[in-house]
């Protein structure tokens, strides 16, 4: 181990506490929580973003966990410079600046993508709630949990960039709770609205996209 210069490369806490709110002020602005299972799930969001920063500028605690294995692994990189939390471009054998790595490219695709989705659920489930209809349009006749799913696309695509041993234990668990309050949220629309839940619920995914055109999905939702 080499203390000294995790200590001259990490220990940039501003930074971890910036770029955390960087991303949880973002992404606040496109989930707007206001009903108690929005803020559940925003808040378990933003704690994998805290993890994530805290490591990443603050203090490595994974690679002080796993430096016994991965200096017996992988000798000739020094895994206390910063860039080599870039985990997966390490220890593939990247040997260019691992910011234009591929799993970091990927990663920022993931992140915007999630983003965007994000972006297009909210204006289409505020309005439903503000109307206390059915959310069925835009997105929403493509899948039926883009919020949750739009989280899970960014939070795996910073694992694909900085992965941290806290992170990729609280991952699968804030996928299952996104997946029992998504079918909280299903029961609870199927009691409101009934048979048109139902129809709708048949013909658009859970959380997988339906790529076909919005007319055929229209005529299916109505056979």
């Amino acid at each position: 181990m080499n203390p000294s210069m995790a200590q001259s490369e990490y220990g940039l806490w501003f930074l971890a506490v910036l770029n955390s709110l960087v991303f949880i002020i973002f992404a606040f602005s496109f989930a707007k929580p206001s009903r108690s299972r929005d803020w559940t799930s925003f808040g378990a969001f933003s704690a994998f973003i805290i993890a994530l920063f805290t490591e990443m500028y603050g203090f490595p605690l994974s690679i002080y966990f796993l430096a016994p294995w991965l200096e017996s692994k992988f000798p000739d990189i020094n895994w206390f410079a910063h860039e080599s939390g870039h985990f997966w471009e390490m220890i593939f054998g990247w040997k260019s600046n691992p910011h234009f790595g591929p799993f970091h490219w990927a990663s920022l695709g993931l992140i915007f993508l999630g983003f965007s989705v994000l972006s297009a659920a909210w204006p289409v489930l505020h309005g439903a709630l503000r109307s206390g209809t059915l959310a069925q349009t835009g997105i929403y006749a493509r899948m039926r949990h883009p919020q949750y799913a739009g989280f899970v696309l960014i939070m795996f695509g910073f694992l694909l960039q900085w992965p941290t041993v806290l992170t990729l234990i609280m991952f699968p668990i804030l996928v299952f709770m996104y997946v029992r309050l998504a079918l909280r949220e299903e029961r609870d629309a199927e009691a409101q609205f009934g048979e048109m839940y139902s129809a709708y619920a048949a013909v658009t995914p859970r959380f997988w996209p339906r790529w076909g055109h919005l007319q055929d999905i229209e005529r299916a939702r109505h056979e």
